[in-house]
């Protein structure tokens, strides 16, 4: 079936119209946020970015750790 010229100019307003409504319902939701101020995003970015270097070097020496136990097996049980 073929849709009319003026059925589809009418889906077309209904999306840009949905748009709008959309857009301005997103705008009123953002008005609502409590946005952190510069002091908090300073002092949580300074803690993740402790936090992921200590878990880096966990992680590092976790690794030389496992490393050198498995060295050690190889070695003392006559591996590869």
């Amino acid at each position: 079936m073929v849709d009319s010229g003026k059925e589809l100019a009418s889906q077309a307003g209904g999306r840009i119209a949905r748009a709008r409504r959309f857009l301005s319902e997103v705008r009123n939701e953002l008005t609502r946020v409590s946005w952190p101020a510069r002091g908090e995003v300073w002092a949580t970015t300074l803690v993740v970015i402790l936090v992921s270097a200590l878990f880096g070097i966990y992680l590092y020496a976790v690794d030389l750790g496992v490393s050198a136990g498995v060295r050690w097996v190889f070695t003392r049980f006559g591996g590869a």
